[in-house]
């Protein structure tokens, strides 16, 4: 059950399917390269519900195959140069993180992410997106030597924050978001409205809260 939580010390989020709406990229891109090899295209569902899980989930979604066997480690970096190109340039933020971000700006609370997405594409993403002189902290797998659902990502940013774990907050819509909330002490949300296999499934992760919708953050958080 949902309860009101103090103002945090910091705000951080996961990227793909809890801040920004990657999905319209990787449904282009994805069904583009199906295309290229002569492929029937995917349904917007089924890329959706898999972009969370990275490069190898969605390669191995449209062309089968085991990560380490050389046609599917082609057609894996085939599908991240392609993304390269148009990265940002169809994901919008989430229905009501506008107002979020701007919430914790006028507020003064610091605001960044912690993802498991490459720094290459998370940077040009944000950069197009103009988010990248806004947030006080970007952590990608690059800068580590453990990713989520590992903790070592989210001490990290609460370091560069110069805040304590324990008085921050973390948005995810995986389980191994909420693993690494947990495991770093930080209060956890989780993103029903993300790339969710099965929507059931999230009482189960342990979150200390829910949302369905990114706006529900602004009373939850007491940032109105």
């Amino acid at each position: 059950m949902n309860f009101l939580f103090d103002k945090p010390a910091a705000l951080f989020f996961d990227l793909d399917g809890t801040l920004i709406d990657t999905a319209p990229d990787f449904i282009q891109v994805l069904n583009q390269q199906l295309h290229l090899h002569g492929q029937e295209a995917l349904s917007e569902t089924s890329i959706r519900n898999t972009v969370s899980d990275g490069a190898r989930a969605l390669t191995q979604l449209a062309f089968g195959g085991e990560a380490g066997e050389a046609l599917f480690e082609a057609r894996r970096q085939e599908l991240l140069d392609l993304y390269l190109q148009i990265a940002g340039d169809h994901s919008p933020l989430f229905p009501g993180m506008t107002e979020v971000l701007a919430a914790c700006e006028s507020s003064n609370i610091p605001w960044g992410i912690v993802t498991n997405k490459p720094r290459l594409y998370s940077e040009r993403m944000l950069a197009k997106m103009g988010l990248n002189e806004r947030l006080s902290t970007l952590i990608c797998p690059d800068d580590l030597s453990h990713s989520k659902p590992d903790p070592e990502g989210l001490f990290k940013a609460a370091e560069i924050c110069k805040v304590k774990p324990e008085a921050c907050i973390y948005v995810g819509d995986h389980l191994r978001d909420i693993q690494a909330a947990k495991a770093a002490n930080m209060t956890s949300i989780a993103a029903r409205y993300g790339y969710i296999r099965h929507a059931d499934s999230v009482a189960h992760w342990g979150a200390d809260a829910m949302i369905d919708h990114a706006e529900e953050l602004l009373r939850l958080i007491r940032l109105i």
